[in-house]
């Protein structure tokens, strides 16, 4: 275990393909992220870590009233879209989805029509 009377000292990080890191690697494979090499506080004794990947998942990013999203309003809704547009929402064509903050889909109240977000 490592000495507990100081910092270590990293020496040498290694990615899990260069020599001193290949036999770490066969052990742990890809979940191998690099191995290091440390010296106790002293300098008199090594100590070899590995950096594992344990679990991957998505990120899920916060949704604030600044986040972009595209809000689906239907031709026959003109009087929702000049809403829309005197708030500052604009036309998304290559998405055909207005263009609004957040905030503005709340105060619309169509925040169930969100159709994609922007961040």
């Amino acid at each position: 275990m490592p000495n507990t009377a100081g910092p270590d000292r990293v020496v040498r990080t290694l990615r899990p393909t260069q020599a001193g890191a290949v036999k770490l690697a066969r052990r742990y494979g890809p979940a191998l992220v690099c191995v290091r090499y440390r010296h106790d506080a002293a300098g008199s004794t090594r100590y070899t870590t590995v950096e594992l990947i344990v679990e991957q998942a998505p990120v899920q990013r916060r949704v604030t009233d600044r986040t972009m999203v595209g809000v689906k309003i239907v031709w026959g809704e003109a009087a929702l879209s000049a809403k829309a547009k005197s708030m500052g929402a604009r036309w998304d064509k290559p998405s055909q989805l207005w263009r609004m903050s957040m905030r503005t889909a709340r105060l619309l109240d169509v925040t169930d029509r969100v159709q994609e977000t922007w961040l």
